[in-house]
């Protein structure tokens, strides 16, 4: 058992050396912190067994002697091994303890910087005003000269004019449009067919994908708004985490100085003094060092549905996108943004994948 157990130990120093590849991936530093605490607990499993095995031991010579004096001696030997044996379970607990706060900073500092990269996506995607500038006809420079065309060839005894609120109103714009250039205007068929045939790719565009790029821009919002929330409950995660040792400074703040050395710097000043202290104290200090590393377990569930939710529906804005249904007939009249916004969209899909 004990040669198996130096095998273990040697075989996740061996891991541990081939694991620090790619900190960048949380999977691998949660690996690191399961290889290192079974090095640890390898390594004092072999001395607490072979305490366990002496104080077995002096059971049996206290069990079989008759001499006083020995048995005395012997009882003062167990005293001692029963000791050491607590001191040892002791320093096994504060290095688990240790591994795994280490460990969850290493998380967090990850986690955020995946949270400001998403958090700079929405910053910078394409939202309302492309979509408005896609969605809407009137923001087309073709459909707003067939509207001054149309204006200008308008008999006012039949056409009429929207108000200012309607006329910024997508279907009633285009309603409108359609009134007067057939029932109002003086142009000819053959004219009337050619500008209908000059937006047709466009209002078929619009008006089909009017309320879907709507959807696209309402949920992007939401996703902004939780992706806020989110980096909110991990900058508080951070100061739960690191009150304990007695370390104040923002989330924010330690990123923006590269503070990470003082944070260690703490940690290890406060695994010092728990080691010193006794009794209840040193059970109080162990308890505020772990309970922290409980609410990170929380917050990376919370992460996690947040990541699976925002994937979920940027996949269905992949597909509200790809929908269109005359987009290879009209595709020489389709804008820009449209293309753009679905290189957005794919963007999104692989920052959530990464995150």
């Amino acid at each position: 058992m004990k040669n198996f157990k130096i095998y273990i130990l040697l075989f996740c120093l061996f891991s541990i050396g081939n694991s620090y590849a790619d900190e960048d991936d949380p999977n691998v530093l949660i690996e690191q912190m399961i290889q290192e605490m079974l090095v640890v607990q390898a390594k004092y499993n072999i001395e607490i067994d072979a305490i366990i095995l002496q104080i077995k031991e002096a059971d049996q010579v206290l069990f079989l002697s008759n001499s006083l004096e020995e048995k005395v001696d012997y009882l003062l030997i167990k005293d001692q091994l029963n000791k050491k044996l607590q001191y040892l379970k002791s320093e096994n607990a504060t290095d688990i303890s240790k591994i795994r706060y280490i460990k969850g900073l290493q998380i967090i500092k990850l986690l955020y910087e995946k949270v400001l990269s998403l958090d700079h996506h929405f910053a910078s995607v394409r939202t309302f005003s492309e979509i408005n500038k896609i969605s809407n006809p009137n923001q087309y420079p073709e459909f707003t000269k067939m509207k001054d065309l149309v204006k200008d060839k308008r008999d006012k005894k039949l056409g009429f004019n929207l108000t200012s609120v309607l006329g910024t109103n997508t279907f009633a714009s285009v309603t409108q449009t359609f009134i007067n250039l057939f029932s109002a205007s003086s142009l000819s068929s053959e004219e009337k067919e050619q500008e209908l045939a000059k937006i047709e790719c466009i209002l078929d565009f619009t008006l089909r994908m009017h309320n879907d790029l709507n959807t696209i821009y309402f949920e992007t919002a939401y996703l902004q708004a939780s992706n806020q929330n989110i980096k909110t409950d991990i900058e508080t995660l951070f100061r739960e985490f690191t009150k304990p040792i007695s370390y104040y400074a923002s989330l924010p703040e330690c990123r923006n100085q590269d503070d990470w050395d003082t944070v260690n710097n703490n940690l290890e000043a406060y695994i010092e003094k728990m080691k010193k202290a006794e009794g209840t104290k040193q059970f109080k200090m162990q308890v505020e060092l772990e309970f922290p590393i409980d609410r990170l377990i929380l917050f990376i569930n919370q992460y996690n549905n947040f990541i699976s939710e925002g994937e979920k529906f940027y996949q269905k804005f992949s597909i509200i996108l790809n929908s269109y249904e005359n987009e290879k007939q009209c595709e020489s009249k389709l804008p820009i943004e449209y293309k753009k916004l679905k290189d957005d969209v794919n963007v999104a899909i692989d920052k959530f994948n990464i995150a």
